[in-house]
């Protein structure tokens, strides 16, 4: 049965079927027009693990949501595929986790790597399973790329996206990213670990596809993030989140900020969402939650103005959402939803 004789028969107003697919929807892998690849993985987080449950999480609860939207007519009919979680990486990931943990709890009592081969042989390990995962990550992008998917990446840990931005930049050429986080995440191998979560944004600043990065929502940084990004100021560019909000309470309109982030960046773009970026309300059991942020609406509004700027909008990927916690799962799949619209929207796939 070809996806669009599947339009007719599927009822998106009765009850949802968990059939282990996003929404319940009836699309197979090729079949839906936006893939969306699980990364179950959050060896590196250095707070609170649990976002390698993050993707499971995420699929439960999209069984709450409805398929209405007033903005887009049918999004759904798109087809969305929710690939199946790979357990071969979840064991790695949680094998890895466990060493890791006993790594940050010793550097954190003050050990020395220098002073023990034992550490230095975990951190070895943890950074070749994760150049691996990387590896992974970027196979399976570029496989569906070339089946003419579009991507949406599901976390895990805001590690995860490394491969997944080296495989769209091979396959569309220069882009920018558009990324709303807490944090930074420009550590150089943060805690020794080569592919840190905090780390991404150094990591993907080394790819010269990546054009630009627009930091959305900065709220806990280092000076030495501050200092690396300011060295680079064409390529990475950071907006506190109380600088935001200050511009707000003087009057400035959220929709002329947006337009104002969005016009610096190029014309194609990788939208980020670290939940973390929104404010904690949204996702009380992420890793890192800080203080502050954006709300939903706000979120989907700085992507909207994305399409309304004539940008075009390649791919998208949504990371540290909790695997515990109904609300966060919900939160994320809302998210997830929405961009899979503005993405095609983008894209010229649907109204």
């Amino acid at each position: 049965m070809s996806k669009s004789s599947k339009k007719q028969p599927f009822d998106p107003n009765t009850v949802t079927v968990k059939n282990d697919n996003f929404i319940g929807l009836p699309f197979t892998k090729e079949e839906a027009d936006i893939f969306l690849l699980p990364v179950p993985w959050d060896v590196t987080t250095s707070f609170k693990p649990g976002t390698s449950r993050g993707p499971a999480n995420i699929l439960e609860q999209s069984y709450q949501l409805d398929l209405y939207d007033p903005e887009f007519k049918d999004p759904w009919k798109i087809g969305f595929y929710f690939d199946q979680i790979d357990s071969h990486i979840l064991s790695q990931n949680d094998k890895l986790r466990s060493m890791a943990q006993r790594y940050i709890d010793e550097l954190e009592e003050g050990a020395e790597l220098a002073d023990s081969p034992e550490l230095q042989d975990i951190q070895s390990a943890i950074n070749e399973g994760c150049r691996q995962l990387n590896e992974w990550v970027y196979r399976q992008t570029a496989k569906r790329l070339n089946q003419g998917k579009i991507m949406g990446l599901v976390g895990g840990d805001h590690s995860t996206p490394l491969g997944f931005y080296r495989a769209i930049g091979d396959h569309f050429g220069p882009f920018g990213i558009l990324t709303i986080d807490a944090h930074l995440d420009l550590r150089k191998a943060y805690e020794g670990f080569q592919y840190s979560h905090a780390s991404i944004f150094y990591n993907a600043l080394q790819n010269s596809n990546v054009l630009r990065i627009m930091h959305v929502g900065i709220r806990d940084c280092c000076e030495a993030e501050v200092s690396y990004s300011d060295a680079r100021a064409k390529r990475s560019i950071y907006f506190f989140d109380h600088e935001l909000k200050s511009q707000s309470f003087n009057g400035m309109t959220w929709d002329n900020i947006c337009k104002n982030i969005v016009d610096r960046l190029p014309d194609n773009v990788v939208v980020s969402i670290d939940i973390d970026g929104l404010s904690p309300d949204h996702c009380p059991n992420t890793g890192t939650p800080v203080p502050g942020g954006l709300s939903y609406d706000q979120t989907i509004h700085l992507v909207r103005t994305c399409l309304e700027r004539g940008k075009r909008i390649l791919a998208f990927d949504v990371c540290e959402v909790a695997g515990d916690g109904d609300w966060d799962g919900n939160v994320g799949a809302r998210i997830i939803y929405k961009l899979g619209a503005l993405v095609a929207k983008s894209n010229g796939m649907i109204e």
